[in-house]
């Protein structure tokens, strides 16, 4: 049988991580890998307790480096460490997980041995926290719109991580909390994610705290979030800029040669230039796309044309509606919203990767 240890970093931790150490033990699980996170000589009672009585091994770092370096730093070891592993389960140490969760993640990792498990809480629950829900839901949104990663609860510190995913995840970016949610990022298109539903467990006590920094912390994830759609933006922005200056270079070239034409024929060329630039970063930068560069070209510049027509129409449309509004103002409004679309379509269909 292959071995699925147990992960559980911790910083500054209290009771809770030895009740979890004791009645993961009593359920006869074993492989508990706990990392001290730099949480100073106040907390080595609780380390030493749960190494020593509960057989847990202790990874331990100098000073704080973060939830993310703590669990590379974990799986670095299980992967360096066990000839015979299939994967790791990551638990919190504060006493949200419960060991029959913790057990039912193991069994159905090694039922999906290629797939992340996510054990998912249920945030309708009266129990969840406001600023727990409202986090949980806009990054949920965000992550699904920006980077078409679709999951109930983006938070959860309970997973089933796949051996082969595992070794991928050392390179990945993020030393704190952004980590978890890098890691379902860099999950599209390659793994299957499997949610699994567990008890919502939130503790009432009120000296209960957490290390997640909500300004800090939230920049770090939003950012990775939209490290996509603002390369988006880059291409878009520079393809427009492309397409002004050949617009202008050809217009000075053929004024003499076309006197009546020379417009129309400058904005054609510039746009087909300037579009198959926008093509290639997109595929190449942007979405990396790995599909056929023919079937993704003709699914994008069937797009472009029919973004043009699109706008046009509307455009026309609304201004014989709202006579006395700018046709400009009209036209950027029209413009941003297909904008919009064209980033998800392309995201969802023309440039998406086969696992």
């Amino acid at each position: 049988m292959k071995e699925i240890p147990i992960v559980i970093p911790a910083y500054e931790p209290d009771d809770r991580l030895i009740d979890l150490c004791k009645n993961l033990n009593d359920a006869k699980l074993e492989n508990i890998i706990v990392i001290n996170d730099g949480s100073g000589k106040k907390y080595d009672y609780i380390y030493d307790k749960i190494e020593k009585e509960y057989n847990c091994k202790i990874l331990k770092h100098k000073v704080n480096l973060g939830k993310g370096r703590g669990l590379k730093n974990a799986f670095n070891y299980i992967l360096t460490n066990y000839e015979n592993v299939s994967g790791c389960v990551t638990a919190d140490s504060d006493g949200q997980h419960s060991v029959e969760d913790i057990k039912k993640m193991i069994i159905e990792l090694k039922e999906n041995p290629n797939d992340l498990i996510l054990g998912c809480r249920n945030f309708n629950d009266k129990n969840v926290p406001w600023k727990s829900k409202l986090g949980n839901k806009s990054t949920k949104v965000a992550l699904n719109l920006f980077c078409g990663v679709s999951v109930s609860d983006t938070q959860t510190g309970l997973r089933g991580i796949p051996a082969k995913m595992m070794e991928e995840l050392l390179d990945t970016e993020g030393e704190r909390f952004e980590f978890e949610t890098n890691m379902l990022i860099e999950c599209k298109d390659k793994y299957n994610i499997k949610e699994i539903k567990i008890k919502t467990i939130y503790d009432s006590k009120k000296n209960h705290t957490t290390h997640f920094n909500p300004i800090v912390d939230s920049i770090k994830i939003y950012k990775n979030i939209l490290k996509v759609f603002l390369k988006y933006i880059f291409s878009s922005l520079s393809s427009f800029i492309i397409d002004i200056l050949l617009f202008n270079y050809f217009c000075l070239i053929i004024k003499n040669i076309n006197v009546d034409m020379y417009i129309a024929i400058s904005t054609v060329i510039a746009r087909v230039i300037s579009s198959l630039y926008n093509y290639l970063v997109n595929h190449k930068v942007v979405f990396k796309c790995n599909e056929n560069k023919t079937k993704t070209a003709l699914k994008y510049f069937a797009l472009v044309i029919i973004q043009m027509l699109i706008s046009a129409v509307f455009v026309q449309k609304i201004f014989i509606i709202f006579v006395n509004v700018n046709a400009t103002l009209i036209k950027i409004i029209v413009d941003t919203i297909l904008f919009l679309f064209s980033f998800i379509i392309q995201r969802k269909i023309i440039f998406k990767n086969k696992i």
